[in-house]
């Protein structure tokens, strides 16, 4: 069955591999792995570029290094979204004194990764470049597409779960069938820890 895979890139990242050492991860050699089955001839990658945080100012450049790994998968795409800061009054947890407390902090929100999926997950669809949608996700916030994709398109769509302990009860009552990925698989679908591309070698990050 030809398969398009659709990746909610800071979903499986917080789902799935976040404080793991398994963050070098190959997502061609993931995917092949739980669809055994499938010929996958693109994987499309949703993310936001990462700014350095004063915790962790190396963070961006871990990030383009992962990136650059990805780019060495030959039907890998990368679609970007952003970043959106703005300041806000947001309430403290005060269970002593009985009164809300505020405070005004500067609030991060990853923007346009999910439209973008959704949006490619259709029009692909609509334009028959698939017979199967593979969906690595546990937001239900994209229920919506995958209902379209299986009652307007007739179309299967299987949801790789990054969270196999708390999955979406929408994202599985819609899908044609939920895989969770598990730590085992993971670690058996890591990069090299030494890459080579069209610039020269590079190496995982020491310190990830």
């Amino acid at each position: 069955m030809i398969t398009y895979v659709y990746v909610d890139g800071f979903n499986l990242y917080y789902g799935a591999v976040k404080g793991t050492p398994y963050k070098w991860l190959n997502i061609l050699s993931l995917c092949q792995k739980l669809l055994p089955k499938n010929n996958i001839v693109k994987i499309k990658y949703f993310t936001a570029l990462v700014a350095a945080r004063p915790g962790d100012p190396d963070q961006p450049n871990r990030q383009q290094i992962y990136l650059r790994a990805l780019r060495t998968i030959p039907n890998l795409e990368i679609i970007y979204g952003h970043f959106l800061e703005h300041p806000v009054n947001m309430p403290l947890v005060d269970s002593l004194s009985g009164k809300t407390k505020y405070a005004y902090v500067m609030k991060t929100e990853e923007k346009g990764s999910d439209v973008n999926l959704a949006a490619h997950m259709i029009n692909d669809g609509y334009k028959g470049l698939y017979q199967v949608a593979a969906l690595v996700s546990n937001d239900s916030d994209l229920v919506e597409p995958v209902k379209i994709v299986r009652s307007e398109l007739n179309l299967a769509v299987i949801v790789l779960n990054p969270r196999p302990k708390s999955p979406s009860h929408e994202l599985r009552k819609y899908a044609t069938f939920v895989k969770p990925i598990r730590k085992g698989v993971l670690a058996a679908s890591q990069f090299a820890d030494r890459l080579t591309d069209a610039e020269g070698t590079f190496h995982k990050p020491p310190r990830w």
